[in-house]
């Protein structure tokens, strides 16, 4: 679909409809709404009068309290402030719905990127059995995440799914009911959500959504481009975070590990089961009935009467549906053969585990075990596992003495709490592989990996559990996020390589090794442009390592949201990539607001699931379309990275870096919003120091304060040095010519376009923070200026009107709520407010963040 007709069908479907349905709000039958609804036009153009006129936020709001309300004291006004806030709320919910219902309106669903074109393009170029053999072990992996990023509880998830259903039947009467549920439905928890909560909310999706987008993709494939040959490839696997991920969350433990491998588990038996009660309404054939019938109480039983001797494994539900199949095929003409391959198709794909459940850990934690163990042991006159001198010896010497330790330990060999979970979390895996099946659980990741010794100290924690290590059904996986980590991995890979009892692991796991790569702390570390560039050209270097010793490796790309976490254009960036980089798997985290928008409906997840496969598919299957860069394009990427980093390390120098953000941005109340189990900083230090800080609340802070530093700040200094250096053609063939820097080109114009300086423009006449936000602006307007020139557009993101003005509208609905966020984290500065005063302003910037996050969608 070209741009102009996607935007043509964005302004018919989206834009009119939102204009049409919003007119609903005001009409509600609750206390107080037609007020707040006639008056919200009017706050709505006094901010952009306002900001247009150089007003500051707390003038436009004072202003509008004395022109248009009777509101005179602080009280009344803060209540006015609380119901604008839960009007804007439910209309940005709204949008999402009427955009939800365009999708497939919008986007041309079979068009570029999808399985239908990849398959066409393929059967005219003679391509088809290079894409079939390309089929028989190339997957994508998505792997969703408990990260603070979904500001949504379950109960509003629910009814933008169902709103955005009656909106695409244009049920006007269906739409009103849902919008008037909206008016009186809860926006916000409570009290802070449990590890398990997360887990139990996500879940939502993997039931309602990708259990059949999923399962339509992989019928599709092995139908329409296999023509039923077989392959045991799953195209498409399911990762999950919530209740494994106990890298700085306290509240995750082995006990709440379990009970979500559980839950999974009983969640795809739930979905079996009703799709087993849909069949039996067809399959009424003589001896198939009995089959069936079986089958149906013996799902049944696992899901509400568990019993462990019951416990059906994939391979016996296999063969119960084979058994109805066959007679099907021999007795009754085939008939629902299709519905039937279709269930069993899905439950090659999920077999009893849904989704695969990662346990990830900081590489820290892992030293300050062993040491615990070392410890405790040796008061308890049994015996150290390390040598005196351990910490005196070298990394090699340390991993020699690891590899000599023969000893099981028990529970009660150590004294820390967090060294009996992490032991707990290990005896979990292999209880988890007893029941859901070894997919279940299978992977241990090692966050802030930073040596080889690292990697050692997990494979020595899993032989003190009582793992043969000879027949370790776990892949141990690394992960680097600093630009110094991703700068030592290929030392650190190719030292674990040469390691003979590593080799002989590596052996045992189909001689592949994953290896997980983090944009998020990456970029928070070494700015934009580099991160990427230190990402991109560690992919080299690992693949060529792991060549070297016939190794297959598979990259985990930690992405998030917006594109300075590594989201935005997703599907570009691997459709980017060399030969000189692995092209085995695409692996990648979803998370939070990121799964709602791109994957929250059927045809949305389909869509883009489908990009991510066609993506790496054609890179292979049409490999004459993918280059490798030139030195020199790989001198001039270097030298953009170098520069960038330069000026972004300068940036996180400047002394008011840090408090800035806190005394502008909400930075300091993530904490307080009840969206997560995970707090908003590692570690419990009193002060809040760059290191301790998570890349969701930085990104996040960033984003409310509409600078959205992290996905330009660097980019227009190093485009403009090499361009007074009179080296602008080459920068711009370069963008011409490689699709890598072209998408990230792209990616930073949609952060810039989703920042509004004359939000906080008031600031640069502020004598301590004047100077910080002028270093902001000036690095926007050279990196606006020069980006457009590079690109030949008159606008950010010209190319994609419809994403542009999705954008803009969005923002245009939130404006309120940005104005009055920075109005309510003023009044905080405030030394002569009452306790009472203080908490309603706190309580109003929290809730001005649902709002803003949710309307960005890939904000944070």
């Amino acid at each position: 679909m070209n741009n102009s007709s996607s935007l043509q069908q964005f302004r018919q479907n989206v834009t009119d409809k939102y204009t049409i349905f919003n007119s609903l709000f005001a009409a509600l039958p609750y206390s107080g709404i037609a007020n707040v609804g006639a008056l919200l036009p009017i706050l709505v153009q006094s901010c952009i009068e306002g900001y247009q006129e150089g007003k500051d936020p707390m003038q436009i709001i004072d202003l509008f309290f004395s022109r248009h309300t009777s509101a005179v004291s602080e009280t009344d006004k803060v209540d006015r402030l609380f119901k604008f806030v839960q009007y804007i709320e439910r209309q940005v919910v709204l949008f999402d719905a009427i955009e939800d219902a365009a999708f497939s309106s919008v986007n041309d669903l079979n068009g570029t990127g999808s399985l239908k074109a990849l398959y066409n393009e393929a059967f005219f170029k003679g391509k088809i059995p290079l894409l079939k053999e390309k089929l028989q072990h190339f997957k994508v992996r998505v792997v969703l995440t408990a990260h603070p990023t979904q500001f949504y509880p379950g109960s509003v998830l629910g009814i933008i799914h169902d709103l955005g259903e009656a909106i695409g039947k244009n049920d006007f009467q269906t739409i009103n009911l849902y919008i008037q549920q909206l008016g009186i439905t809860p926006f916000f928890n409570k009290k802070q959500p449990t590890p398990l909560d997360e887990a139990v909310n996500l879940m939502w999706y993997l039931e309602n959504i990708l259990y059949q987008s999923i399962g339509n993709i992989y019928n599709f494939i092995q139908q329409d481009i296999l023509a039923g040959e077989e392959n045991n490839n799953p195209f498409i696997e399911l990762g999950f975070w919530p209740g494994g991920d106990r890298d700085g969350n306290p509240f995750v433990n082995a006990a709440t590990t379990l009970k979500v491998a559980a839950s999974l588990r009983s969640a795809i038996i739930v979905c079996y089961y009703r799709d087993i009660r849909k069949l039996k309404r067809r399959l009424t054939f003589a001896g198939v009935d009995v089959l069936i019938t079986e089958l149906e109480a013996l799902l049944y039983e696992n899901v509400f009467r568990p019993n462990e001797n019951k416990r059906i494994q994939q391979t016996e539900l296999l063969q119960k549906l084979e058994a109805i199949k066959v007679l099907l095929n021999e007795n009754h003409h085939s008939l629902y053969i299709t519905r039937l391959d279709s269930l069993m198709n899905k439950v090659r794909l999920f077999g009893t585990w849904f989704a695969s459940l990662d346990v990830r850990q900081d590489s820290r934690i892992h030293t300050k075990v062993l040491a615990d163990i070392n410890a405790t042991r040796i008061d308890q006159k049994k015996g150290g596992i390390l040598p005196d001198n351990y910490t005196s010896l070298s990394e090699g010497g340390k991993i020699n003495c690891l590899l000599a330790i023969d000893t099981v330990v028990e529970l009660t060999n150590v004294s820390e709490e967090i060294s009996k979970d992490t032991l707990e979390s290990i005896f979990a895996i292999n209880s988890i592989q007893q029941t859901n099946g070894e997919a279940g659980c299978h992977r241990y990741i090692i966050s802030n990996c930073q040596s080889a010794l690292n990697v050692m100290e997990v494979f020595t924690l899993f032989k003190l559990c009582g793992w043969d290590t000879n027949q370790l059904s776990v892949d141990i996986v690394p992960l680097f996020e600093t630009i110094d980590d991703l700068t030592a991995a290929e030392g650190i890979m190719e030292f674990l390589y040469q390691l003979p009892i590593y080799q002989k692991h590596i052996a045992k796991r189909q001689k592949s090794q994953t290896i997980m790569l983090g944009f998020s702390d990456g970029t928070k570390d070494g700015g934009y442009l580099q991160a990427n560039w230190s990402i991109y050209t560690a992919k080299e270097q690992l693949t060529s390592i792991s060549r070297k010793y016939g190794i297959k490796v598979k990259f985990f790309d930690g992405r998030g949201g917006p594109p300075s976490r590594g989201g935005g254009k997703t599907n570009k960036f691997y459709a980017s990539l060399g030969n000189q980089i692995e092209n085995e798997e695409i692996q990648l985290t979803i998370q939070g607001q990121t799964i709602t928008s791109n994957f929250g409906t059927l045809q949305s997840a389909q869509y883009n699931l489908e990009q991510l496969l066609s993506a790496g598919i054609s890179n292979t299957v049409f490999a004459e379309n993918r280059t490798n860069l030139t030195e020199l394009e790989r001198a001039l990427l270097t030298e953009l990275g170098a520069v960038s980093h330069h000026v972004y390390q300068n940036f996180k120098a400047h002394p008011q870096f840090m408090t800035y953000m806190q005394q502008f941005s909400p930075l300091n109340y993530y904490s307080k919003s009840n969206i997560a189990s995970r707090p908003g900083k590692r570690g419990n230090a009193d002060k809040l120091r760059f290191e301790d800080l998570r890349a969701i609340p930085f990104v996040g802070s960033w984003s409310q304060l509409k600078q959205n530093v992290p996905g330009y700040f660097g980019v227009g200094s190093a485009l403009k040095q090499l361009k007074e250096a009179g080296r602008w053609e080459e920068v711009k063939a370069l963008f011409n010519n490689v699709l890598f820097f072209r998408t990230l080109i792209d990616n930073s114009m949609m952060s810039m376009l989703k920042s509004f300086f004359p939000l906080t423009a008031y600031i640069k006449d502020n004598p301590e923070y004047g100077e910080i936000w002028q270093l902001i602006k000036t690095e926007f307007d050279i990196t606006e200026q020069l980006v457009l020139e590079l690109s030949g557009n008159t606008c950010l993101m010209e190319e994609d009107q419809s994403g542009r003005n999705s954008i803009l509208l969005r923002d245009k609905i939130v404006l309120p709520l940005l104005t009055i966020q920075q109005y309510a984290l003023h009044q905080l500065h405030n030394k002569k407010l009452n306790e009472n005063q203080r908490k309603d302003y706190e309580k109003l910037v929290t809730r001005s963040m649902f709002g803003i996050i949710n309307a960005g969608r890939n904000s944070a």
